[in-house]
């Protein structure tokens, strides 16, 4: 009886040794094309800084005008500050009191946008300081850490908002217990400022102009963010029961 021929295996499988040489230069050639992608990245966020720096001297002349008008509206800024509902959140009675003296705000980010800013609030004469310009500043170091800096409040006698004349002890930012600990405070990360730099001073008759509704409605957006990690604790928690 005739059978079929056994059939021939064909050598198609490759070495461990193969593979790995294949991988590896697989993995260089994905290499060089991320170093391709990461210089048109850093191409384009320079571009992307000159563009910013050519608008901001744009925008110059506008906010200037813009300051003027707000002058002459009596507690503008204040207004702002309370419906902003992460600034509110900051601010007690007596911030409120010393705040209705302010009469401009001007954000300046400096030639390297990247580098930091600078907030100058401006007083009208009042009972509580002597100070006419309050500045604060946060900018990069030598080693690339943020750093803050801030005039020193002139207080009248009897009359400073911070404790024991200091700025409380707690971290930058939201953590502080009132605007002008938050001012005082110098220890680094500005979570506050960057609010002011970037949604309030861009266009502060928004907030101005604010109804209790559109305050509350900010609110509860705000409130949603942060509570997204918090509902998934609360989840994890019950599916551990």
């Amino acid at each position: 009886m005739t059978g079929e021929p056994p059939a021939k295996i064909a050598k198609t499988g490759k070495s461990e040794l193969e593979k790995e040489d294949e991988t590896q230069a697989t993995i260089e050639r994905i290499d060089d094309i991320q170093s391709e992608i990461d210089s048109l990245n850093d191409k384009a966020s320079e571009e992307i800084l000159q563009v910013e720096r050519k608008y901001n001297k744009l925008r110059d002349p506008f906010y200037k005008k813009r300051a003027e008008d707000i002058a002459t509206i009596e507690a503008f800024w204040v207004t702002a500050f309370i419906n902003h509902p992460q600034i509110s959140a900051l601010l007690n009675e007596k911030d409120e009191e010393a705040l209705a003296f302010l009469k401009n705000v001007q954000v300046t980010e400096n030639e390297d946008i990247k580098s930091g800013y600078k907030i100058v609030f401006e007083f009208k004469e009042n009972p509580f300081f002597s100070n006419t310009v309050l500045e604060k500043e946060l900018k990069l170091n030598d080693s690339g850490e943020p750093e803050c800096s801030s005039t020193e409040i002139k207080w009248k006698p009897g009359k400073s908002l911070v404790e024991n004349g200091a700025a409380a002890k707690k971290d930058q930012g939201l953590e502080a217990d009132s605007f002008f600990q938050w001012f005082s405070d110098n220890s680094g990360q500005d979570e506050l400022g960057e609010i002011i730099k970037d949604d309030l001073w861009p266009n502060p008759l928004q907030y101005y102009l604010a109804t209790e509704g559109e305050i509350d409605e900010m609110d509860d957006e705000d409130g949603d963010e942060e509570g997204d990690y918090g509902e998934g604790d609360e989840d994890g928690d019950e599916g551990g029961d």
